[in-house]
């Protein structure tokens, strides 16, 4: 009622609407903000809305808000999408339709879009940028997603209802003024302690703030320290504070008077101030100011939402924003703010720029005149920038991107704000300090950070030019040469910057700063090439911008015309030039003018303009030598440090010229001044030109007849110099790759690049990529044509894709390719001379015949023939065939053959292509001609046919050849030309007769091959005979089993053949087989000595790893105890939640040479305290000495004891010792021992209606004994410490080595390993016995053994007392409290525990005996056959309760017996286990569940007794491993026989176990039991591509934190669970350490071990405990085989399964410990990584 009555006030026509908003914020506001210290940010929420919004909403919209809303929601969407994104949230661009690089989508709207199937990247966003989806502007094609599309919200009658009504949009225009002006002002609000007059409405009450402000400087750290000292403050509150600063940007940090205010902020000053830093920015603020400038924030929102409603809305807040007051000089509201930008804390900041995009940037035309303000105030916004100490994403300048790319809009600023020169100058107005007296660069002392934020300027000019325009205006045209003339005024700066001087005689104290000259040249590259190809796209700006910068290049060249010319006289040509010494006089690298005009003056020749260049540059005025003076002394530099004159400058040079060639940074560079060079060559007299390239080189005399000094370091340098100079005239002459320098497209260019890269070794595709040069939208073209000259191969499971070059391309291979460097061009040379051995060809590579120079380069040849070259060419080869060893080397005779090869080349393509009068290029002739001067009175040609005789140029002889053979056909071209028959016919034939040399010779190398090949061929066929010999001899080790079989063995297999399986190859009962001890000699890999394993002697031991693992569970959300002091080891749970698995690496060492190798890895360690080490000593932990594995123990290597059973005495036995007998005499013996140990207090056993005096206590000796083993001391102490360590680690406490669960962890871990491996080998798909690796068989084996010999190191009387618990399980009458129930043990845990704790029955006082063959066959064949009826049992009540779903009427023998048993199983179980369950379906559900149980006791027999095992199990076959399993453990094929056979004995047995409470709960569906065969664990499945785990983790909002800052979600690979790492909000405490959500997850889901996959860098982590963990590859590639690990490509990545596959095997292998160990062995950087924390 109340809020209509209010609203009706506020409707009245006369009232004036400003004054009462203004008056109902001054009366609430303070009270809502009025606890700031720790607001109830809902409480305040509500009293907002309340008292505040609800009011304003309902007189806007005149009725209900939220049914109006809901109406304007439903009534049509933009088309824009305007997702504005946060940090690190996804982004796609698409290579195909972007129209540059920053045109993204969101996720949605790429999901939804065309370009989901098209070359798209994926990046994560720096946050603040936008999303482009329905900006026709931003896309060649697909601009709407499916979601925008004008017809996708469903409703037709769009527009009708799109439209406010008139009475809204005349509130909107009274509403908005007044909110808008209300937060301009409170925002740039400056008085701390009043507020406006017409908003203090109380009495003024003493109560300030003192609030902290968000600065880039200060680390967290260091403002929490600050807060606690200066505020005295809790730790966990500076935290807050600080968290809360870091978000918001302030925070008030104590609520007081003014004057406890004041001291505070004093104090926080001063103790945030350092001799680095600039003390903390705080303000004293009173608490309404404090209030006001909160709510206008929360009004900001509020506009914001209504903005995203209805274009009326935005249109009339635009139109608010942009208005002007009239007649005052004042910026208008929105121009404010930006300008106010800088002054802003972070939180106001972002709704201010949220508002911006939500209006503005959503309605077109608005966002023009948005644009021009910004344009308007761009020099004070960007400067304000500078000296701003926020993030660019925090800055107002940071919106440029999204104007400046859009090309109408771009080019609307060039033309009316003439945006260029406004960027250019404020580029030169920021640098100010940065210039040197002559007005150039110099950037020594340079700050990082602000030319960090200066790159954003350079960014803005590259944003501005990123799409040429189509259409030129007068206007355009005008505006842009002004732009450009002003970028020009940049490049004058730079031209000549930062000049260096040779160091001499001293070594420079300091190197000088030469990053940020480079870095700079970087930023620029891009744009120096748009604004050429600007320039380009019209004829008469290319001529007007050519003119301009010649001119400007003319300025910077003037200075230098003081001194004399100086003349240089060589073979009858002089030259005068200015005397100028690059080794003497200032040089710089930095050149971008005169580079410029190169890339102008190609594209004038390209264009063809080059014939109007006259009117616009006379002749007199162009002065080339003027021209190519400077990029000559740069390359002449990069010569002189090549050859080591330049070493005292030190290594800024060295890396300044490493720049000045790499890729980032040539095309702009090196590449330039190469055409500079052929400009020069194009326009000078040839001669002259190569003149003052001899004079600038500094090696005019070295071609003058002077003979040079004995000084060895003179003349090294004086050769590299040459080498270098003769390079460099190849280039000048042969690179002509360049559209505009010949006629080429980009696509040959790139072409030209892969091919010479692909020479030096097959590439991935990245390597290529960084090795090519990208364009201003990041794209090499590289796609486009790599098919053309390369073939994939696709990698395997592990590395990466290659691309191959194709045989047809390698023609193309140039050994002086201009972008080699010197280790690639020798490794090309390498490889390319490698290959044509291989292919038996002469080892010649001489030049592929270039593509012709374009008309305004053609000139450039003459430098070939000309005198000058000549006398050069002549010079070095004379001095080579002269033997003057110093004088020359071989790479020069290579250039210099090179140089030839190009010549007669050059004059072969002439002559073939124009008849020979008119051909004037005379190489043929200059060569064969006699030199000029009687000193050279010997021509080229001569001195070739004697270099062939050179011993040391053997190497070149084969191009020699060639060589020679060109000069024959030139020759020949010569002299048939003048017969005037057709060039090219003549050309072909005469290179058919110059042929008959190399025909000869290639004739001659094809016979040595063959012969070759021929001898290759016999020695092969013998090798392989003699294998052949020694297979057939040596059969035996071929064969494929487990242990070489003794003599017996093969006898009694060759009598058995006839029965279908072997008898022989039992492991159980009176019929075992014999178990063959070979003899086991092994070496030690620490001494290198053998040893036989005995049991007197010294011990062996195996190094081993043992650790805990969940790699069975069946139940992930159980929660693991961390600590083990009050767990009961001895039964396992049938979930497996956690074992103990050991593993070795298989390496053997002596116990003494093990113990002196841990010993001194200790002594070591104390040694070297300071470095980390990855493997924690105090837990017994060392690297295997030979492969490195971690290990933390060692297994003694405990030798087989050989059996074999008398078969007479066996079946002597039979007669008298069944199973109900043998239970009898267990059952006295362990009472006998209870009534003996009375005081021990076990339950006296009474002997339950079997009163049978005959037994007694000894009975069970009667049946053989014999006296037990004895071990060597050393074996004794190796079983204790393997024994401790397992209890140690597997339980988590301290060691023991007297605790009582000892035992149990033995069988434990022995059981646990067993099923480990058995689970391994089935998922693999592998046979269970003969394919185990050979770390995994000795590993199982010593396990095994040292599993049945540590019982003798225990008192008997406690492995008594663990075996009488265990047999509770089986036999009601041992059932104790503790016991228990079926359901609740894992089988095969209590099978490993009974056989190996039994032999404790039979100890005396007196003598220490143990069972014999015979007895033992009994007792395991008993205890096996008890625990299996016991598991038939489990597996029939716990998974054969659902009825079937398929029907079969098999009636086969085994489904009769299962239909008894049930039968049985009714009657105990009163019921609940069904009888109408068909029998086939119980059979199968038995056989099917019990296979992994016996496959373990198989291998677990196996290791302990040695029987051999039958074939079937060396195979893997479904249906014959069931039955050679039942035959080598001695069961009947049909299971449900055992209770038929032993049913008087095991019928109360049955009772009992089916009567347990478990068992009926679970029978009648209250409880679960666990299902078998037990489900295989595998990793969890991912998705196929990868951008949908991109979006899955999008999605993930971290359960504990309310903000919406984008997190770091990490999946585990081992349960799905997605968590939030690296983030204080998920820290756990656990046992009073701060563990991070990953780490404390690991301990629960993989008992400290685990694997995640890092979403948002597609990375994948390994961790282990706390303080471990590495990197892995994530099993996602790119189309080419790559991992793309942080997604710095971007390309769309695929799951590989064979990757992922691998993973698996990682972790059921139990390796991931070891990969951690090895990583961290190998990478040792990474230990900065503080992993408990992830």
């Amino acid at each position: 009622e109340r809020t209509v009555q209010r609203t009706r006030v506020w409707c009245d026509e006369r009232f004036n609407f400003q004054a009462t908003f203004l008056q109902c914020l001054a009366k609430h506001v303070p009270n809502i903000y009025s606890a700031e210290m720790d607001p109830l940010l809902e409480k305040q929420e509500e009293m907002v809305q309340a008292a505040i919004l609800y009011p304003l909403e309902c007189y806007l919209f005149g009725e209900d808000p939220d049914i109006f809303l809901e109406k304007l929601q439903q009534s049509g969407t933009s088309q824009l999408c305007g997702k504005v994104f946060k940090g690190g949230e996804t982004t796609y661009s698409c290579r195909d339709c972007a129209v540059d690089p920053t045109c993204v989508l969101c996720m949605d709207c790429f999901q939804n879009s065309i370009h989901k199937n098209h070359r798209y990247k994926m990046h994560s966003s720096t946050g603040g940028g936008f999303c482009d989806c329905g900006d026709t502007e931003a896309w060649k094609a697909g601009p709407l997603c499916t979601k925008h599309e004008p017809g996708a919200s469903g409703s037709a009658k769009e527009n009708s209802e799109c439209q406010l009504n008139e009475e809204i949009m005349e509130h909107s225009r009274r509403v908005f003024p007044s909110v808008i002006k209300y937060i301009v002002d409170m925002l740039i609000w400056e008085e701390e302690k009043e507020l406006p007059p017409e908003l203090t409405t109380r009495e003024k009450v003493d109560s300030y703030y003192c609030v902290l402000f968000n600065d880039e400087h200060h680390s967290y750290d260091h403002v929490i320290y600050s807060l606690q000292r200066a505020l005295g403050c809790e730790l966990g509150e500076a935290q807050l504070h600080t968290t809360a600063i870091d978000k918001e940007g302030r925070r008030a940090v104590k609520a007081g008077h003014y004057a406890s205010c004041q001291e505070a902020k004093e104090e926080i000053k001063r103790h945030s101030e350092n001799v680095s830093q600039r003390p903390l920015h705080v303000e004293v603020l009173h608490a309404d100011v404090m209030a006001h400038q909160k709510f206008a924030l929360r009004l900001g929102s509020w506009l914001n939402k209504l903005m995203s409603y209805s274009s009326d809305f935005r249109q009339i807040f635009c139109q608010i924003c942009l208005k002007e007051e009239a007649g005052s000089e004042k910026p208008c509201f929105i121009s404010k703010l930006m300008l106010w930008d800088a002054k802003l804390h972070k939180g106001a900041r972002k709704v201010l720029h949220e508002l911006i995009f939500s209006s503005f940037f959503m309605e077109m035309e608005y966002k023009k005149l948005f644009a021009v303000e910004f344009v308007k105030y761009y020099k004070a916004l960007q400067k304000e920038y500078i000296s701003d100490d926020h993030d660019r994403v925090l800055s107002v300048t940071a919106l440029s991107v999204q104007m400046f790319t859009v090309p109408t809009l771009a080019r609307h600023l060039i033309e009316e704000q003439n945006v260029i020169t406004i960027i250019t100058e404020t580029l030169l107005e920021v640098l100010p300090e940065y210039l040197d007296k002559n007005d150039k660069f110099n950037f020594q002392g340079y700050s990082q950070d602000k030319l960090n934020r200066v790159y954003a300027v350079i960014y803005d000019l590259r944003y501005v030019l990123v799409s040429k325009p189509t259409l030129w205006t007068d206007r355009l045209r005008e505006r842009f040469l002004d732009g450009f003339v002003s970028f020009l005024r940049i490049l004058t700066c730079m031209q000549g910057m930062e000049e260096i001087k040779r160091q001499i005689g001293q070594h420079i104290e300091v190197d000088p700063d030469w990053e940020a000259a480079i870095a700079i040249q970087m930023q620029l590259k891009n744009i120096l090439l748009m604004f050429q190809e600007w320039c380009a796209c019209d004829e008469e700006l290319l001529l007007k911008a050519y003119r301009e910068c010649h001119k400007a290049v003319m300025r910077c060249s003037t200075n230098g015309r003081s001194r004399e010319k100086t003349v240089f006289h060589l073979c009858g040509h002089t030259l005068e030039s200015r005397p100028y010494r690059v080794s003497a006089d200032p040089v710089s690298i930095h050149l971008p003018l005169s580079r410029t005009l190169a890339g102008l003056h190609v594209r004038l020749s390209k264009t063809g303009t080059i014939s109007r260049l006259h009117e616009f540059v006379s002749p007199e005025e162009f002065q080339v030598e003027l021209l190519i003076e400077y990029p000559l002394r740069c390359l002449v530099l990069v010569a002189q440090v090549a050859a080591e004159m330049w070493r005292r400058n030190g290594l800024s040079l060295i890396s300044q010229v490493f720049y000045y060639q790499d890729v980032k940074c040539r095309e702009e560079m090196y590449d330039k001044d190469i055409i500079m060079l052929q400009i020069g060559a194009s326009l000078m007299d040839p001669n002259q030109f190569l003149l003052l390239i001899l004079q600038r080189y500094e090696l005019a005399d070295a071609f003058k007849k002077i003979k040079p000094t004995k000084d060895q370091d003179l003349i090294k340098q004086c050769n590299v110099l040459i080498e270098e100079m003769l390079q460099i005239l190849i280039y000048v002459v042969g690179e002509r790759y360049v559209p505009g320098v010949s006629n080429v497209t980009k696509e040959d260019v790139i072409m030209r690049e892969i091919i010479h890269l692909l020479c030096i070794e097959p590439m991935a595709h990245s390597a290529i990529t960084k090795s090519l040069p990208e364009n201003e939208n990041n794209e090499t073209g590289l796609e486009n044509v790599i098919d053309k000259v390369a073939t994939f191969k696709k990698p395997g499971v592990s590395g990466h894709g290659v691309y191959e070059l194709k045989d047809e391309c390698l023609k193309e291979f140039n050994m002086f390719f201009y972008h080699y460097t010197k280790t690639q061009h020798s490794k090309a040379e390498h490889t390319q001379k490698k290959r044509r051995k291989q292919e038996n060809r002469d080892e010649a590579l001489p030049p592929p015949p270039p593509p012709d120079f374009s008309p305004a380069f053609s000139n450039v040849v003459r430098i070939l023939n000309c005198d000058v070259m000549m006398h050069i060419l002549r010079t070095i080869l004379q001095r080579a065939v002269e033997l003057e060893t110093h004088l020359w080397t071989e790479a020069m005779i290579q250039m210099v053959l090179h140089l030839l090869s190009l010549g007669l080349l050059e004059e072969k393509q002439q002559l073939q292509t124009s008849p020979e009068e008119e051909v004037t290029f005379d190489f043929y002739h200059k060569a064969t001609r006699m030199g000029s001067s009687a000193l050279n009175a010997v021509s080229v040609l001569t001195l070739l046919e004697r270099l062939k005789r050179v011993p040391q140029l053997e190497a070149q002889k084969d191009t020699v050849n060639w060589i020679l053979q060109m000069f024959d056909t030139v020759k020949r071209l010569r002299e048939k030309s003048s017969l005037t028959t057709v060039a090219a016919t003549s050309g072909s034939e005469a290179t058919k007769g110059d042929e008959s040399t190399q025909d000869k010779e290639k004739a001659e190398r094809k016979r040595k091959a063959e012969a070759a090949r021929l001898h290759r061929q016999k020695i092969m066929a013998q090798m392989s005979a003699l294998q052949r010999n020694f297979i057939e001899t040596h059969k035996l080790l071929y064969e494929n089993t487990l242990e070489a079989q003794g003599k017996e063995d093969a006898i009694m297999e060759e009598e058995s053949m006839s029965s279908t399986i072997d008898c022989s190859k039992i492991a159980l009962g009176p019929k075992r087989g014999p178990s063959v001890a070979e003899k086991e000699v092994l070496t030690c890999i620490l001494c290198q000595e053998e040893q036989e394993v005995k049991l007197e002697s010294a011990a062996m031991v195996l190094s081993a790893c043992v650790q805990k693992s969940t790699a069975l569970t069946q139940n992930r959300s159980r929660i693991l105890e961390l600590s083990g002091d009050t767990l009961d080891p001895l039964f396992m749970h049938p979930d497996l939640p956690c074992g103990t698995h050991t593993g070795s690496c298989g390496h053997v060492m002596h116990a003494a040479c093990w113990q002196k190798y841990f010993e001194a890895m200790q002594l070591n360690f104390r040694q070297r305290l300071h470095v980390e080490q990855i493997f924690d000593l105090e837990n017994g932990e060392y690297l295997c000495p030979l492969c490195k594995s971690l290990c933390n123990t060692v297994i003694p290597i405990v030798p087989l004891q050989a059996q074999k059973i008398n078969s007479e005495d066996a079946e002597a036995v039979a007669q008298i010792l069944s199973l109900a007998r043998w239970l009898e005499i267990i059952i006295v013996r362990i009472s006998g021992y209870s009534v003996k140990n009375a005081e021990e207090n076990l339950p006296a056993f009474t002997n339950k209606g079997m009163g049978n005096s005959a037994l007694e206590f000894h009975s069970i000796l009667s049946f053989g004994v014999q006296s037990s083993v004895k071990y060597s001391s050393s074996i004794k102490e190796m079983l204790i410490l393997f024994a401790t360590t397992i209890y140690r680690v597997g339980l988590k406490v301290a060691p023991n080595e007297a605790d009582y669960r000892i035992p149990m962890m033995t069988w434990s871990t022995c059981a646990f390993t067993i099923q480990c491996i058995e689970n391994l080998l089935e998922t693999e798909g592998k046979p269970l016995f003969g394919s185990l690796q050979n770390r995994q068989h000795s590993g199982l084996k010593a396990l095994v053994q040292f599993a049945a010999a540590q019982r003798t190191t225990s008192p008997q009387v406690l492995i008594q007392k663990h075996l009488v618990r265990l047999l509770g399980v089986l036999l009601p009458n041992f059932k104790a409290e503790d016991t228990p129930s079926l359901l609740e043990v894992d089988m095969f845990h209590v099978l490993v525990g009974v056989v190996l704790s039994f032999p404790s029955l039979y100890w005396e006082d007196a003598v220490d005996l143990q069972p014999s063959s015979i007895s033992s066959a009994y007792n395991h064949l008993y205890l096996f056959h008890l625990t299996t009826l016991a598991h038939i049992t489990q597996i029939v009540v716990s998974s054969a309760t659902e009825s079937p779903t398929v029907q079969s009427s098999d009636n086969s023998e085994e489904a009769r017996s299962a239909e008894s048993f049930c039968r049985e199983a009714c009657q105990y179980t009163s019921g609940c286990f069904g009888q109408d369950i068909p029998g086939w379906f119980v059979w199968d559900c038995v056989k099917k569940g019990i296979m992994p149980y016996l496959r373990s006791a198989a291998l677990f027999f196996h290791y302990l007794l040695g029987v051999s095992p039958p074939e079937e199990l060396l195979q893997v076959s479904e249906e014959g491993q069931f039955k050679a399993l039942c035959s080598y453990l001695s069961l009947p094929t049909n299971l449900f026989l055992l209770f038929q056979e032993y049913w008087d004995t095991v019928n109360p047995l049955l009772q009992r176990w089916c009567t347990d409470p478990v068992v009926l709960s679970s029978l009648k569906g209250k409880s679960i039991a666990i299902r078998y065969p037990r489900k295989r664990n595998s990793l969890i499945e991912l998705p196929e591509d990868y951008s949908c785990l991109l979006n899955q983790a999008s999605q993930f909002r971290c359960p504990r934190s309310s903000d919406d800052e984008q997190k770091h979600p990490v999946l585990c690979l081992f349960c799905g669970a997605m968590l939030c790492s690296q983030n204080t909000c998920c820290q756990e405490l656990v046992n009073g350490e701060e563990l991070g959500a990953c780490t404390s997850h690991a301990l629960q889901c993989g008992a400290g071990v685990c694997m995640f996959l890092k979403i948002r860098e597609c990375k994948v982590v390994l961790i282990e405990g706390k303080t471990r963990g590495c990197l892995y590859p994530a099993p996602y590639l790119d189309e080419y085989g790559e991992t793309d690990p942080g997604l710095k490509r971007g390309n769309p990545l695929h799951l590989c399964r064979e990757r992922y596959r691998k993973l698996h095997l990682l972790w059921q292998q139990h390796c991931i410990i070891e990969e951690i160990a090895r990583s961290q062995e190998t990478n040792q950087i990474f230990f900065g990584f503080n992993w408990q924390l992830l």
